[in-house]
């Protein structure tokens, strides 16, 4: 019966990082010892002032339907975020609160994609971005960086890709899935850019922005002439190990603020009420209060990277933030490991899956196929053991 379902959902690929956790999970249940990498969830349970706030919001029976572009009392604790953190203005007018960060990216690109409109993807991007632009049944524009750039696009490369037909470009900094951060000289070079061509919009993906080891990362938006133009994303899951909480936010133009509202309404509604009232406790928290997290991600990745680069064949950059590695393993293209000859990342993907019992992603869903991602949110002992099993399974 598959011919009876749209073109739209025929089209649309299974999410990779979604599709081998499953899998992993199912060869778990088969007894095997599987070491899963694959997923981008933090290991930490939520902290204790979040939790204790979501109580008092049960206790106080919020139950009811929420405002579908949230409470305004969270939405001003957005802007009092923002501006803290990003030296960002906003009006609880221009924030939009959704289930989860994932939905506000998707209620940015359908209320400004059009079929035939393009968008850029700076690779590599995170799995839903492309899906999200065929929704839209607009065109996915891949601007291909690689490991020689740390994995990220230059202002040539951002040129280049431009045509009438763009209308979006999607960037996410601090990046899933390679962990690099673009500096404001990179933003004001892309900027600069962007300034010749003012029908384009900047869709900037924040999600991981406190998980940063070199500094405080710096917003898209914060560059002048670029604030009109940029719908900033942002949520709860990562900083505050909270991703099925599901809570997002976009702070953007007015205009375009009204329109998620009214694309959402017809949607999901609004938000969680619980997940609500706790993210104003959260938000308002000062950064030191998650610090703990971001502290033992930064040991866990100075760890896997001194195991990393000792394993044969493997190119990595040190991440600047988020909790990913993004190694180019492109030199066992075309060998044969393990009676299996390698023809591409999946392949090796595989492979680590199947003989080494270690779950990781392809670099293919990413825009970055000569490489695979790990994540290291998951403890230090599985990380050194899923990383010396990596080791043996190439050298063997």
């Amino acid at each position: 019966m598959q011919h009876l379902l749209s073109r739209r959902i025929n089209n649309l690929p299974l999410s990779e990082t979604l599709a081998m956790s499953a899998r992993a999970r199912q060869l778990r249940a088969e007894g095997k010892d599987i070491i899963n990498l694959s997923i981008g969830e933090p290991d930490f349970d939520p902290p204790q002032f979040i939790k204790d706030a979501a109580v008092e919001a049960i206790n106080e029976n919020f139950s009811w339907y929420t405002p579908i572009e949230g409470y305004l009392e969270l939405r001003e604790a957005i802007c009092r975020k923002l501006l803290r953190d990003n030296g960002l203005k906003y009006e609880p007018t221009q924030v939009v609160v959704s289930t989860g960060a994932k939905q506000s990216l998707a209620n940015a690109a359908m209320v400004l994609l059009d079929p035939g409109d393009e968008a850029i993807l700076a690779a590599p991007y995170w799995v839903s971005y492309e899906a999200i632009i065929n929704l839209c049944e607009a065109v996915p524009v891949v601007v291909h960086s690689g490991i020689k750039q740390n994995f990220k696009i230059l202002p040539e490369q951002l040129e280049a890709a431009i045509t009438p037909q763009t209308k979006v470009l999607f960037i996410n900094s601090p990046s899933n899935p390679s962990g690099a951060i673009y500096t404001k000289e990179e933003y004001r070079a892309l900027a600069d850019v962007l300034v010749k061509h003012p029908n384009i919009f900047v869709i900037s993906d924040e999600i991981y922005e406190h998980i940063n080891y070199d500094g405080k990362p710096f917003s898209f938006a914060a560059l002048e002439d670029m604030y009109d133009r940029t719908i900033t994303v942002n949520g709860l899951s990562k900083a505050f190990a909270v991703t099925g909480w599901r809570l997002g936010y976009m702070a953007a133009p007015e205009w375009i603020a009204k329109a998620c509202t009214k694309m959402q309404g017809q949607i999901t509604s609004g938000a969680n009420c619980i997940t609500q009232r706790a993210a104003i406790t959260a938000l308002e928290a000062p950064v030191s209060a998650i610090q703990y997290m971001i502290n033992e991600f930064r040991e866990r990745k100075d760890i896997v990277y001194k195991l990393l680069i000792d394993v044969p064949g493997f190119k990595t950059t040190m991440p600047s933030g988020a909790f990913y590695f993004l190694p180019d393993i492109s030199y066992y293209f075309g060998k044969t490991l393990h009676g299996r000859t390698i023809l591409n990342a999946t392949d090796f993907s595989m492979l680590l899956l199947e003989v080494a019992n270690v779950a990781t992603v392809s670099g293919e869903a990413f825009g970055a196929p000569n490489c695979v991602r790990l994540s290291y949110a998951t403890s230090r002992e599985l990380l050194i053991e899923a990383i010396e099993r990596i080791k043996k399974c190439v050298m063997n």
